[in-house]
């Protein structure tokens, strides 16, 4: 009878597990949009939501958005910005005394890299 009800209650935890992804992870909405996981929230927003949401519970600072980076004596480790170029937007974080994508600090999904101006922040 007890390994029944451990079965019965194993089988009932295993799909509230089962739809916990990794925070980042990417995926195509049913629109063709991409789609982040945002873990704090659990819920799918498009990556600039994700970014804002990032920006926003991060511990550091954030710049908000401009085409030009803010003072370079300013800035601290993990400070954000969301830089604007013409081919798109890209979050940046501050790391190791430079501007990095956001995505490279945080290793979140290798699509972020190819995400709006997140290709062009270093031409």
């Amino acid at each position: 009878m007890k390994i029944s009800v451990f079965l019965f209650l194993f089988l009932l935890i295993i799909p509230v597990y089962a739809e916990e992804h990794e925070n980042g992870l990417v995926s195509q909405g049913s629109d063709g949009k991409l789609l982040a996981w945002n873990t704090d929230k659990s819920e799918w927003s498009n990556i600039e939501l994700f970014w804002h949401n990032f920006a926003k519970s991060n511990k550091a600072k954030y710049w908000g958005k401009s085409n030009m980076y803010p003072n370079y004596t300013a800035v601290k480790e993990f400070d954000t910005f969301l830089i604007q170029l013409d081919e798109g937007n890209c979050l940046m974080q501050f790391f190791h005394s430079r501007w990095r994508r956001a995505n490279d600090v945080q290793r979140w999904h290798d699509a972020f890299n190819d995400y709006s101006g997140c290709p062009y922040v270093f031409n």
